[in-house]
């Protein structure tokens, strides 16, 4: 029997026919079915998910006497027989070609530690990180070694920010976290089991917790306040309070019990840079500033907006508002960011400046904003555009805060 080159773990709850789906479509992974190890993780299902495993022979079935969420899959890496792992979710499938184009990968590269997928949803639009060197969970290969090393994927998040969580301690022990535009994975997106109220919920109270755990200070307390703010505008808008107010709650017990015990985990100064980009976007702004602009306005209120306020601020640009339709909120609220004034797109648009900057790190996001801007009559610059496009970045021009 040739050794095993893969195994694949999916997680599913209640979803038979949405499981069944995506193991038929492993047909079409063009390996040897003796090569690639399948395991599925039932999350205490009523549905009965045995049967569906049973026709897609020789999928393993890992059943769980209660509901662990996409982070059930946690539980199944002491049975990963395989040097790589690929983690999908039930409704979540690669395009034939991009497994032996992962496999490639890791075998070209001995530091890479985690390989992520870009996400297509069945529109034709995509899903990213809101950071570089973040994967999405529901398409991602990563080497077993590596795993096993930093602890696995925490089942303590349920869903949201585990991505985050994994990546920052993969980045942290030395590993390599990218993206490939070449590795692509289809997903469904199955509304059935999505809560919005749950996953306001534990998208604040997660990320709280990723905060704690790897941000040294001052980073931690400025991450915080910034996220804290754009979760609390985003919530309003679109009219989750209380699932805001219980997420930040428990979001900041877990944070305290936590900080302390992660301490060896605190991301490093070069960490930091390749996720959070401060020299980077700061050297931007300063070639703004060498090029004849004095005025931008940015748009987006994304996770890393920090970064843009300060490389703006170090860069002596005045910074006349931030645009953002989601977090303004209605005429004569009067919201600010730093002392910036939060505008409706339509305002921004409206304020003299010269330059439109895209303040916001999710490549996804921010092509889309760009292209809706460019048909203006500002100049609009995007720095965050695509998945694996190195930027070779300075050292860490200063890394004292501003502003704050």
């Amino acid at each position: 029997m040739p050794a095993q080159r893969l195994s694949i773990i999916l997680a599913t709850h209640n979803r038979p026919s949405v499981l069944a789906h995506t193991l038929s479509q492993f047909r079409r992974l063009g390996l040897d079915c003796d090569e690639v190890q399948t395991i599925v993780v039932d999350n205490a299902s009523r549905a009965d998910t045995a049967e569906v495993v049973r026709a897609h022979r020789p999928v393993e079935l890992l059943r769980l006497n209660r509901n662990f969420g996409s982070c059930g899959k946690a539980l199944a890496l002491p049975l990963v027989r395989a040097p790589v792992v690929l983690f999908l979710d039930d409704d979540s499938y690669p395009r034939p070609g991009s497994v032996d184009r992962l496999l490639a990968y890791f075998d070209r590269d001995p530091t890479l530690g985690a390989a992520g997928f870009v996400i297509r949803l069945p529109d034709g639009s995509e899903e990213c990180s809101a950071l570089p060197h973040v994967f999405v969970g529901c398409g991602v290969g990563l080497r077993t070694a590596a795993l096993r090393q930093v602890g696995g994927l925490d089942r303590s998040f349920f869903m949201q920010a585990e991505e985050y969580d994994l990546s920052f301690r993969l980045l942290q022990a030395g590993w390599k976290v990218e993206v490939f535009p070449d590795l692509v994975v289809d997903h469904l997106k199955t509304p059935q089991a999505r809560s919005s109220t749950r996953t306001t919920f534990l998208d604040v109270a997660n990320n709280l917790r990723v905060l704690a755990r790897y941000l040294p200070q001052p980073y931690y307390g400025i991450y915080r306040s910034d996220w804290l703010t754009r979760y609390r505008w985003l919530a309003e808008f679109q009219g989750r309070r209380w699932a805001f107010r219980l997420g930040r709650a428990f979001g900041t017990w877990r944070g305290l019990s936590e900080r302390a015990g992660y301490r060896r985990w605190r991301l490093s100064a070069s960490v930091f840079e390749r996720l959070f980009s401060w020299s980077y976007v700061a050297r931007r702004m300063a070639e703004l500033r060498a090029g004849g602009v004095r005025r931008i306005t940015l748009i987006d209120f994304g996770k890393n907006l920090y970064a843009f306020y300060r490389g703006a601020r170090l860069a002596g640009l005045q910074i006349t508002g931030l645009g953002d339709d989601r977090v303004a909120g209605p005429p004569g609220l009067g919201r600010r960011y730093r002392g910036l004034p939060v505008l409706t797109l339509t305002e921004a648009l409206g304020v003299a400046t010269d330059a439109l900057v895209v303040s916001n790190t999710s490549y996804v996001h921010a092509r889309q904003r760009a292209a809706s801007l460019a048909a203006g009559p500002v100049a609009v610059y995007n720095w965050f555009s695509a998945p694996g496009r190195e930027e070779k970045l300075s050292p860490l021009i200063d890394s004292r805060p501003v502003g704050f």
